[in-house]
């Protein structure tokens, strides 16, 4: 008698405030993804911000009447994947102290904390997904995330799915895991660091020669893509699901319009 097969993963996908508003092709791209691994992939309407900037900035009571909207708009599923180091932070590292004075709804956010991956940690950690079968030919540079890498350990997982791109070749910074500068509520309350710290950074991204700049979580893109772009620097960025997915032919870079487009 054979073995009854096991169902695919019911994994909600949480696509981030950033993604939503600003590049909603992250969210498809890692849907893509997702699928090819074989998860069945669904995505909850109720999810909110993941509270990150008000925790950040000491408003735990904000931050916690989000989390907590989260802990039902995730339930039930096998598994939370984000393509955000810092939000899938927020919520695997620092959402369950939010509920310390409340047991039962501790113990709900640490069983969300427990299922809460970062998208490319998750396909290759969990799912051994090995990658789809995509090409570019272009000289990439990839920046680590600090709440990504120190929170959640990714580092090698990206370079892993990207060294399966037909064609791709990553040359690596000098520096690739000093922080951009963004840091979420960093940027606005520290901005003459922060415009020093992405300065510093879009130079090593240009030494290296890459004309494609590619990270996991949206915010530290957004702030790379603005600098290189006002300081004239050719070089293109993009979310590394957008590559793994093989959406770059129809999706322009970040911070750049479609062909043909004005602005």
């Amino acid at each position: 008698m054979s073995e009854p097969v096991a169902p695919p993963p019911r994994v909600a996908l949480f696509v981030t405030c950033l993604a939503d508003l600003y590049r909603p092709s992250v969210g498809f791209a890692a849907i893509r993804l997702l699928e090819a691994a074989g998860c069945t992939v669904e995505v909850p309407r109720a999810q909110t911000c993941c509270g990150q900037p008000a925790y950040n900035s000491g408003d735990r009571a904000t931050a916690r009447a989000l989390t907590e909207g989260l802990l039902a708009a995730f339930a039930g599923y096998d598994y939370v994947v984000v393509p955000s180091g810092s939000c899938a932070g927020m919520l695997r590292k620092h959402m369950p102290e939010l509920f310390n004075e409340d047991p039962d709804l501790r113990s709900k956010a640490e069983l969300l904390a427990a299922k809460t991956w970062e998208l490319t940690g998750f396909l290759v950690d969990v799912m051994g997904f090995a990658g789809l079968d995509v090409a570019l030919k272009q000289r990439v540079t990839y920046h680590d995330s600090c709440a990504g890498l120190r929170e959640l350990g990714v580092k090698a997982q990206p370079r892993a799915l990207l060294g399966k791109v037909e064609g791709l070749h990553l040359v690596e910074m000098e520096n690739p895991e000093v922080c951009c500068g963004f840091g979420g509520t960093f940027c606005v309350k520290y901005p003459d660091i922060s415009a020093r710290m992405v300065g510093d950074k879009a130079t090593d991204i240009t030494a290296t020669g890459a004309d494609l700049l590619l990270a996991g979580d949206l915010g530290c893109l957004l702030n790379m893509a603005g600098k290189l772009t006002r300081e004239g620097r050719p070089v293109a960025v993009r979310h590394v699901a957008e590559v793994l997915a093989g959406m770059t032919a129809d999706v322009p870079p970040i911070g750049r319009p479609p062909d043909g487009a004005s602005g």
